[in-house]
């Protein structure tokens, strides 16, 4: 009689041997890649996930301005809040702000990346004078600024009167009218080196031979540039646009050095306004926040849905 075969895997193979089932791994091994990104994931839930839920408890607070919680609020904060009479006018500059800046960052950036992504004379000397907005700290810059614009030893003041452009001195940032273009101008300042370098990394992946061949198939300059730069240029242009966003409707140096949100509340966006409202009542403030973090979040997310950041051309 012939002996039953043997059970896959534990029977003697061609070679005679005989097959031992796989170990399973054990230890750290069974958790496979936890251990290494643990201390990421606990960043983010300390840096960014719990200040976050803090904030959120704080605005449902009654909190004096010596910081004692006085109980729950409820919804009360939020209520004050949107009862405010300048909120609405805050809200108008805030997204103006937000959009002036950005648009104006973006198409210079472009014209300034396609610019140094050329060879020319001094190309490295005009690359490295770029990052010195950047390098500067953001608030000594907006000082600088107001020292340029003040009414009475101003830079900007005393050239116009030597060029006889003005009869007087003016008040550049005493109102809104003439406060919120220079302080625009400022934030398009300090906003243009990492925009500027991030299209311009975006540009040098671009391979030459696609040009090339462009050029080859007879299409002209212009024609190269929408159909081809533009479209490979699209993923860097996106990382801006998100980084700048971000960045320019949280601004608060600038503002708050220049004018301080005055004169009033004219000049204020929603992290002006919220930090003023903090002398007064801190869950009101909290509670302006999570406004403030809930719209970054819900424009972020419009541009990416309209820009349709994860489809390929």
């Amino acid at each position: 009689m012939k002996a039953p075969p043997s059970p896959a895997g534990t029977g003697p193979g061609r070679t005679g041997r005989v097959r031992r089932p796989a170990r399973r791994p054990g230890g750290l091994a069974r958790l496979g890649p936890l251990p290494w990104i643990a201390p990421v994931v606990l960043l983010i839930l300390a840096v960014v996930v719990w200040p976050v839920v803090e904030l959120i408890r704080t605005s449902f607070l009654n909190i004096s301005i010596a910081g004692k919680v006085r109980g729950g609020a409820g919804t009360d904060k939020f209520t004050k809040l949107f009862e405010e009479s300048d909120l609405g006018a805050v809200l108008l500059w805030t997204a103006v702000w937000t959009v002036v800046v950005v648009a104006v960052t973006m198409l210079l950036s472009l014209a300034l990346a396609q610019l140094f992504n050329q060879k020319f004379p001094g190309r490295r000397i005009t690359r490295w004078a770029l990052i010195a907005p950047w390098a500067a700290s953001v608030l000594m810059t907006a000082i600088g600024f107001k020292w340029m614009l003040s009414q009475t030893a101003g830079v900007l003041n005393t050239l116009l009167l030597d060029l006889g452009l003005i009869d007087t001195s003016r008040d550049w940032l005493g109102s809104a009218g003439t406060a919120w273009p220079w302080m625009m101008a400022v934030a398009v300042f300090v906003s243009l080196p990492f925009t500027t370098y991030t299209l311009l990394a975006g540009l040098q992946t671009i391979p030459q031979d696609i040009y090339e061949a462009s050029r080859i198939d007879g299409a002209g300059v212009w024609q190269t540039y929408r159909r081809i730069t533009l479209p490979l240029l699209r993923p860097a242009f996106l990382v801006g646009v998100v980084i700048n966003l971000i960045n320019v409707f949280n601004s608060f140096p600038i503002i708050w050095a220049m004018t301080q949100g005055g004169p009033g509340y004219d000049t204020s966006t929603t992290m002006v306004f919220m930090y003023k409202l903090k002398e007064t009542d801190i869950g009101e403030s909290a509670a302006l926040s999570v406004v403030n973090f809930a719209m970054v979040v819900v424009l972020v997310l419009i541009f990416l849905k309209v820009s349709r950041w994860n489809e390929e051309d």
